[in-house]
């Protein structure tokens, strides 16, 4: 049965991806967003509104029409923390709120696996304790406690946490990765590489969102795990992009500790857009179980990591000469490499 899904950050990367797989599902899609709607092939199949889910005007008029919310908006870890607060905290609250008041029974809550912090075990487990890192996990956190207050006010809230997520319109920290594949470097990755590590296609979070709009509520309303079901390793993951790029170039180890402690400090003087979560995570095991998904929504994902990133590659490889060479803090943007530019002189 179609319906009308309000998707806030809808001019994002997940955004529009959601966007184009809803439509092509039968859904309308409303997108409400900071950023403008540009998307020439689906622009004239959206209401596409430019405002800030922290104002509860803006988002009370994106309301108007909507059956469900999917809320995807968020202020990513390269933000300033009082901006990651107001929008995944008090945004979240505004969201919820103003969908209730509109009488929209149904939001699916896009939160993340950042969560869990650094765990001491896997696979992670919906169960296994909360500890965010930084102020972007932190804050991921107090959201899906937000969730939890509205679902005891009787609504249905879904709280999906998906690894992180590659596909078409991707690029943020993947952009660098891509970018010196397709120009014939090695890439460096953080110790042995052959720690197990999970990541997502877009497309397979976009089911799981369908899925979470489409079923009786008794089944989704609930807080599930979303990743790839087939993943390998740093190493061998990466190492199938660089194969794909044809230079015969190859994953090299660096020391994870020394390195670590020369990315805190650029961190720290803003010269790299590496930030905690990802250098302290990286060199370690990062899975979890989506046994629950399978179980309760029927969630088979298509596509394992290599596929995913192969796929991403592909579409940056398609796109790049319009790309924004300013660089910017979204996942849509390529991130500025800073000082990590001139590592790529020695790879």
């Amino acid at each position: 049965m179609s319906c009308t899904a309000l998707i806030t950050g809808g001019a994002g990367f997940l955004g529009i991806n959601l966007a184009r797989y809803l439509l092509e599902r039968g859904h309308g899609v409303i997108s409400l967003d900071l950023a403008p709607f540009d998307y020439p092939d689906v622009r004239d199949r959206v209401k596409a509104l430019t405002g800030d889910i922290r104002k509860p005007d803006d988002v009370r008029a994106a309301c108007q029409g909507a059956d469900v919310v999917v809320h995807a908006a968020a202020a990513l870890p390269l933000y300033k923390p009082e901006d990651i607060y107001s929008t995944d905290v008090e945004g979240t609250r505004v969201v919820l709120e103003e969908a209730r008041r509109a009488g929209i029974r149904r939001v699916v809550h896009i939160s993340s696996t950042a969560v869990y912090g650094i765990p001491d075990h896997h696979p992670i487990y919906e169960t296994d304790r909360l500890e965010g890192v930084g102020p972007y996990g932190e804050a991921k956190i107090q959201a899906e406690a937000v969730c939890l207050e509205y679902r005891k006010k009787g609504m249905c809230v879904p709280i999906l946490r998906p690894k992180s997520f590659i596909g078409p319109e991707r690029l943020g920290v993947f952009a660098m990765f891509y970018e010196w594949a397709s120009e014939g470097h090695n890439f460096p990755i953080l110790g042995r590489g052959d720690n197990r590590y999970q990541y997502l296609d877009v497309e397979d979070l976009c089911e799981a969102i369908r899925l979470c709009i489409e079923l009786p509520e008794a089944r989704c309303n609930d807080t599930f795990n979303i990743g790839a079901s087939e993943f390998g390793t740093p190493r061998t993951d990466f190492q199938a992009v660089l194969d794909e790029a044809g230079f015969g170039r190859r994953v090299v180890s660096i020391p994870e500790g020394p390195a670590i402690m020369v990315l805190r400090i650029l961190e720290k003087l803003g010269w790299s857009p590496l930030y905690k979560w990802v250098y302290e995570t990286v060199g370690k095991e990062s899975f979890v179980s989506i046994e629950k998904a399978e179980k309760v929504l029927g969630f088979r994902p298509k596509y394992s990591n290599r596929d995913a990133l192969i796929r991403n590659y592909h579409w940056y490889l398609a796109n790049r000469d319009r790309l924004n060479k300013a660089g910017g803090v979204s996942h849509r943007v390529p991130w500025k490499q800073g000082a990590l530019r001139l590592a790529k002189l020695f790879f």
